[in-house]
């Protein structure tokens, strides 16, 4: 008897799950790590309740495909079983190369290697492992497919990860500017020309989505106090690592300190043990580490890692403009006199960078939408500068000073 699995999700309901490779899958080792990830990083030290998980959301978006590829065959679309087969692979695994805390640690854990690099080698080491079965999803996931539109569904202007990280983000965090009609956005998807499209009708739930991201990305990802959180984080790795090449000894897991004291680059994950050691690198590792570095004797250390675990977070000032460097060395030497630390130290303690959002890339992703008459036209906000991209900048400076 074929093997049927429910699992019961609060925001996408009951997720149907009956491919005995998906569900084995679902079962990996690799794959259930992503329990132990949060979604959105340290997002929680300013909405409690965003801790839910890299898990919960990838079977969030595999229910979303379920409805998409339901609604485009309903409309006529000719989608195979094995294309059907390959586009759910490929979103299962979308996000399986994802390192700890999510975006936060991105590019630090592994310097300038992205999770989607990082996944490509998860989906061609279960292909191997699987005797073959998702070359249709490597190349749906790398974009090589014949049919475009299934990349888009994956990783596009109108994907599904996208569609179920707005909702599950805006259920989590109680910010419901982020509810966006998701459904509806569905039913008026179809495909021409083996494009994803949009029928005419549903462009103003084009437009509510737009929205919705808007509100979300300034009001969640980008609020100025996960920024700084998120900031300390990323100093304590870099402090953690720079101590490793002094060959300083930390209390580390053994993965972390796979990472910690090796120069790895996206090459080496050709190597099935650099594999092996990531997928056991999770959220606990890094918090369990910062705990006990809140002793360690490196001063910069210590007191980095006190703060984060304490949520002391730096004092964080977010401006349209640059900040002039008077106004930064003012803090660097605040902070000199105050710890007594040299001037390259500073800079785990002040620091300026810049943010940038854009919500639509109308050149490279443009949505496609279909007219009635079956021409498609590119959509374009008559209310939203959504093509336009947003750069804010920001400077953080222990919070001592922030009256000074």
């Amino acid at each position: 008897m074929k093997k049927i699995i429910f699992i019961n999700d609060p925001v996408a309901g009951f997720i149907k799950i009956d491919n005995p490779l998906l569900l084995e899958i679902v079962n990996h080792p690799y794959f259930q790590r992503l329990r132990r990830i949060r979604q959105l990083g340290l997002t929680d030290l300013v909405f409690p309740g965003a801790s839910h998980t890299r898990f919960q959301h990838t079977l969030g978006a595999f229910q979303l495909m379920n409805d998409v590829l339901g609604i485009l065959k309903m409309k006529g679309v000719d989608i195979s079983a094995e294309e059907e087969t390959g586009v759910l692979y490929a979103v299962l695994l979308h996000d399986i190369g994802h390192g700890p805390f999510s975006h936060a640690l991105e590019m630090e854990i592994v310097e300038n290697v992205s999770h989607e690099t990082i996944s490509r080698f998860f989906l061609r080491h279960f292909n191997h492992q699987l005797g073959g079965p998702l070359q249709i999803a490597e190349k749906i996931f790398n974009n090589s497919f014949g049919r475009p539109f299934f990349h888009s569904l994956v990783s596009g202007q109108l994907d599904v990860d996208r569609l179920d990280y707005l909702r599950r983000d805006s259920f989590y965090t109680g910010v419901p500017e982020g509810m966006t009609g998701s459904e509806r956005l569905i039913r008026m998807m179809n495909v021409a020309e083996n494009q994803l499209v949009v029928e005419k009708k549903g462009v103003y739930t084009v437009e509510n989505y737009l929205i919705a991201r808007q509100s979300m990305y300034w009001q969640v990802y980008l609020h100025k106090a996960v920024i700084s959180a998120e900031q300390i984080l990323i100093k304590i790795l870099r402090r953690a690592k720079w101590l490793a090449r002094q060959q300083q000894n930390l209390f580390a897991s053994p993965a972390l300190s796979f990472f910690l004291y090796n120069d790895i680059s996206a090459d080496d994950f050709n190597n099935p043990s650099v594999l092996d050691n990531f997928a056991l690198l999770e959220d606990n590792d890094i918090l369990l580490a910062i705990k006990v570095w809140m002793n360690h004797s490196d001063f910069i250390l210590s007191y980095l890692s006190r703060n984060l675990i304490n949520r002391n977070i730096p004092a964080i000032e977010v401006s349209d403009k640059p900040f002039s460097e008077e106004r930064i060395k003012f803090y660097k030497t605040l902070t000199q006199e105050h710890f007594h630390t040299g001037e390259e130290e500073n800079d785990y303690f002040v620091y300026s960078d810049s943010i940038q959002n854009t919500l639509y890339d109308f050149v490279n992703e443009p949505i496609r939408i279909l007219n009635p008459d079956g021409t498609v036209v590119h959509y374009h906000s008559p209310f939203l500068n959504a093509e336009i991209p947003v750069q804010k900048y920001f400077l953080c400076y222990p919070k001592q000073f922030k009256k000074i």
